[in-house]
């Protein structure tokens, strides 16, 4: 049974548990011990579901991390024109990377060092977000309304210039500054990027 895979209740239960001890004692001091005492169970078994400690805390994360990606996915698959869906797609990467900050900052922290270190969990996230970013640049450009010679020219583009906003290193970096303050900013940058993609003025 795979270590990011939530497939059945006790799967899921070993998830909740472990972000729970999680956010009340930090990575460092929540063991495996604790959780499958928690759990009913020998901490033994619980390695019948996760190998290791590190294993069970990036399941934690992808699944904390899913339902942004279900909303990303939404974006994408609606109608809307392909710009509008971009600032929509991006404003919430944004906004509920911030959200989490504030709201779970121990598994947000978590997520920050995973991104440090490109590991797995992470590198899959973003290859997720790129894949949802890439289809609406193709959208655009098949309906005439980018004037791009390549979906990865905008992809990057609009990685690159909105890194302080996509990346969450960068998000927990900017957490003194207030939301209102960062959105200002990000849709000015954002209205540059986008007027680039559309125009062709690269």
């Amino acid at each position: 049974m795979g270590a990011t895979k939530a497939t059945d209740p006790v799967d899921q239960k070993l998830l909740e548990l472990a972000a729970q001890h999680i956010r009340r004692y930090g990575p460092k001091k929540t063991t495996i011990v604790a959780i499958a005492e928690e759990a009913g169970m020998s901490h033994a078994n619980i390695y019948r579901y996760f190998p290791s400690k590190h294993a069970l805390v990036d399941a934690v994360i992808e699944q904390w991390l899913k339902p942004i990606e279900k909303g990303l996915k939404d974006i994408a698959d609606s109608p809307d024109p392909a710009r509008d869906k971009l600032e929509r797609l991006t404003g919430a990467i944004f906004r509920a990377y911030r959200r989490k900050l504030e709201d779970d900052p121990e598994l947000f922290d978590i997520f920050v060092t995973a991104t440090l270190h490109s590991k797995g969990l992470s590198r899959r996230h973003r290859n997720r977000i790129v894949t949802e970013l890439r289809r609406m640049v193709e959208d655009g450009m098949a309906s005439g309304s980018f004037a791009i010679a390549d979906s990865r020219t905008g992809v990057l583009l609009i990685l690159d210039g909105l890194s302080r906003f996509l990346n969450p290193v960068s998000v927990s970096q900017d957490r003194e500054a207030t939301l209102v303050d960062l959105e200002v900013r990000m849709e000015k940058v954002s209205q540059i990027i986008f007027g680039s993609i559309t125009s062709g003025h690269l």
